[in-house]
């Protein structure tokens, strides 16, 4: 049974310190990929080498597994404070630390939304009680989510929030959502870009093709990420502010951050495992689990992600974690809610359908799960340099089995991959030195 410290166990133990043995480290900040071991002792990366001895409280053979830096999700929903029915901050830590992750960021489109100190401090402080992986709440753009007053950046970064977003939808009015990236830039945090004009939707539920006309449901062109895209570049360019785009799922948008940043615009940019996994042509039938925002795209769109972040013009590898009720997700595309539940599926769907089939390496999936992530923060993590805080993921990359959702702890088991053979297993997830989640 899988063990998860501070939930299932109340005489946990906690070990002064870990020696890893015999895994292949991937330490993008060195550029290092070797087999070695790393030793861990009070919380932090003490010392990596060959063949070390040491007494060690807990020793953990590797043999054939990655050692990663902890895994660094920048977008996820866990529903909480006001939609704890789909997911809360307690069921959400664990499928992060199932999964791997040591650190996620918390989208605002909670109720509250996160616009105010109060809600930002009531994430921060629920998830340290529960300690499982570290919850980095992200703050609103806008007052209530409304698109029309710009909420006190300032006031919220002394609350903790690690960058703003109007997720769910972006802010139309390009005025405001200027000055709201002047306020980011002068702050220093990142804005992150759901890219996506509401005025094109037009009561779209999947990508606009041929798939959609043989269900009979209107369509998402890709025009509805791409317009908005073009102008938060074009705005990120214009204040200086750091720019990254979520959830990125159209040929386009990866030539237009290619574009941006020979350009020297401060942009950065995420896929999904969902939109790199899987197209149109996936879709079997007309079901809610297929149903996600953006959409699923055509075949064209898919291969051009996939070069993308081959080419590392993506840099990261986001989940985009959003739970619903089952009643929800059982509706028909029309009328089921947009989302995909991803924490615990991430890292099996990366090696599965990008390490093992050659588009990008170990060393690149752990810099696009851990290192660039840190770096878009400005966050000290995504590294196992000696001195470094220890958080470690351990991944045996040969595991082969079927996703099954029935073996999720996220409340939310909406997810089209059910039934999916994969190969990927998180083994260890080590938070801040202490062994959060095993195998």
């Amino acid at each position: 049974m899988p063990f998860y410290r501070q939930i299932y166990r109340k005489d946990e133990e906690t070990f002064v310190s870990i020696l890893i043995k015999n895994g292949r480290v991937l330490n993008p900040s060195e550029n290092l990929d070797k087999v070695m071991d790393v030793l861990i002792e009070d919380g932090v990366i003490k010392k990596k080498g060959l063949d070390m001895e040491a007494c060690a409280d807990k020793v953990i053979d590797a043999r054939g597994c990655y050692i990663m830096p902890g895994l660094i999700d920048l977008h996820v929903h866990f529903r909480d404070p006001g939609l704890t029915y789909k997911e809360d901050i307690e069921t959400g830590s664990r499928a992060a630390a199932k999964g791997g992750f040591t650190t996620v960021c918390c989208m605002p489109n909670t109720k509250p939304v996160v616009d105010n100190a109060d809600t930002v401090r009531y994430i921060i402080e629920k998830s340290r009680g529960i300690g499982l992986t570290n919850v980095l709440p992200v703050g609103a753009v806008t007052k209530f989510m409304q698109g029309k007053e710009i909420t006190d950046v300032d006031e919220l970064k002394i609350a903790g929030i690690c960058a703003i977003s109007e997720d769910g939808k972006s802010v139309m009015d390009s005025g405001v959502y200027r000055q709201a990236m002047k306020n980011a830039a002068k702050a220093g945090i990142a804005v992150m870009a759901h890219c996506e004009d509401i005025n094109l939707v037009e009561g779209g539920v999947i990508n606009l093709g041929e798939k959609s006309e043989q269900l009979g449901v209107k369509g998402i062109s890709n025009a509805v990420e791409d317009v908005i895209a073009l102008r938060d570049i074009l705005l990120a360019r214009e204040t200086g502010a750091t720019l990254h785009l979520c959830h990125c799922s159209t040929k386009d948008s990866v030539e237009m951050v290619r574009q941006a940043k020979s350009e020297g615009v401060k942009v950065t940019a995420e896929v999904c495992p969902h939109h790199f996994s899987m197209c149109t042509d996936d879709i079997t039938g007309n079901d809610g689990n297929f149903k996600m925002n953006p959409p699923l795209r055509a075949r064209e769109d898919m291969e051009a992600l996939i070069r993308g972040l081959s080419e590392d013009i993506m840099d990261v590898i986001s989940t985009d974690h959003a739970p619903h009720s089952a009643e929800e997700k059982a509706k028909d595309l029309e009328h089921a809610p947009f989302g995909i539940v991803g924490l615990e599926t991430s890292v099996a769907l990366t090696i599965t359908n990008l390490v093992k089939k050659g588009y990008i390496t170990p060393l690149q999936m752990a810099a696009k799960m851990s290192f660039n992530p840190a770096r878009v923060l400005g966050i000290d993590k995504g590294t196992l340099d000696e001195g470094a805080v220890a958080d470690v993921t351990i991944i045996n990359p040969d595991k082969e089995y079927v996703i099954d959702v029935e073996e999720f702890v996220s409340k939310g088991k909406n997810t089209p991959f059910n039934g999916y053979k994969v190969f990927g297993e998180v083994e260890y997830t080590i938070m801040n030195g202490d062994i959060v989640y095993q195998k």
